[in-house]
């Protein structure tokens, strides 16, 4: 069986990794479509060995279509993804606007594949915040064998996250700085270039920011909602991939051997925990790689049944490109959807 796939925002950073993935992956693919707004309509993007010309979103007839991967921000997601599911695709979303919504399931498939049956009330799939993606990842195996009472987490975000524009003013600001050149703040409201932002998204009432509030709301959802978690999201000088350290307490008694083990036989999971320099990983090695990283596993005597580690991951991949495709996958291996075209 194959399918035929709409990538919406496909001339983005997610919308480029969510082609390359669907091709490296070998999806079952009738047919890609790429679609985005009408000005970027002629426009070339890359599919496997195939080049493909983006249509525009507005003209499109997704009547035939099975899966629409969207990414093209939370307004256009808000007016298109019920416009589309009524058309019988099922969409799967990158934005937060659908990810709280009772009838849409919130799923990371190492943690929660099973919820992905839950799709058929609006025909929408959500895709979680790619700092709550690779948390959650972590945080699953850890909770089934100890139970994850609390977690504390900083991250340290790549500018990717926050699309093309603000890669491009990392760019434009390093370069700045070295030629003694004007550095120009536009994208963020204070220089990204060789500092550290503690801001990411808009500030709520309570203080925190909503990409913090994403954090802890989505991980309940997912995950489990009686886990207490507070975050401290921070944008940081790197072009791809979010690091995150993790202080979790438990309720049942958990050494970093003991977890160390449970980490390393998880899916999706990478463990890199030797205590010596360079004995971890860091964002530039895993960029361009599928895997969440974990080092830095270690006891914290301060909480009962505490434990720290440290979170590394590829944000425009599990984060976002690679955690859709897998949900599709989802779909096609436990035939939850059929071809359209096929079974008509």
């Amino acid at each position: 069986m194959s399918f035929k796939v709409a990538v919406v925002g496909a001339t983005g950073n997610v919308g480029h990794e969510m082609l390359d993935i669907l091709a490296e992956r070998a999806f079952p693919v009738s047919e890609v479509v790429a679609l985005a707004s009408s000005r970027s309509v002629g426009t070339e993007v890359s599919f496997g060995d195939k080049t493909l010309k983006v249509k525009a979103l507005e003209h499109y007839d997704f009547s035939d279509t099975d899966i629409c991967l969207m990414s093209a921000g939370g307004a256009v997601s808000k007016e298109w993804s019920p416009k589309i599911g009524a058309q019988g695709a099922v969409v799967i979303d990158n934005s937060s606007t659908w990810r709280m919504h009772p009838d849409v399931p919130l799923v990371v498939p190492e943690v929660n594949a099973a919820a992905a049956a839950g799709f058929s009330k609006m025909n929408i799939i959500a895709n979680p915040n790619c700092s709550t993606a690779q948390l959650v990842v972590a945080l699953k195996p850890l909770h089934e064998r100890f139970g994850v009472k609390r977690v504390v987490v900083s991250t340290y975000q790549s500018v990717s996250g926050a699309g093309k524009e603000a890669m491009d003013e990392l760019f434009n600001q390093t370069r700045s700085v070295f030629a003694a050149g004007e550095v120009q703040a536009k994208k963020f409201s204070k220089r990204i270039a060789f500092n550290v932002i503690p801001h990411i998204d808009v500030f709520m009432e309570d203080g925190f920011t909503k990409e913090e509030w994403k954090m802890m709301a989505e991980t309940k959802k997912i995950l489990d909602p009686k886990i207490k978690l507070t975050a401290t999201c921070v944008r940081v000088p790197v072009f791809i991939g979010h690091s995150e350290s993790v202080n979790i307490e438990c309720e049942k008694p958990v050494t970093a051997d003991e977890a160390r083990e449970v980490l390393r036989t998880a899916p999706g999971i990478l463990v890199i925990d030797k205590h010596e320099p360079g004995g971890y990983i860091t964002p530039h090695e895993a960029a361009g790689e599928d895997a969440t990283y974990i080092s830095r596993i270690r006891e914290d005597a301060t909480v009962e049944n505490g434990l720290a580690f440290w979170c590394v991951s590829d944000n425009l991949r599990k984060g976002a490109a690679l955690n859709a495709v897998q949900i599709a996958e989802v779909l096609v291996n436990r035939k939850l959807i059929q071809p359209r075209k096929q079974a008509a």
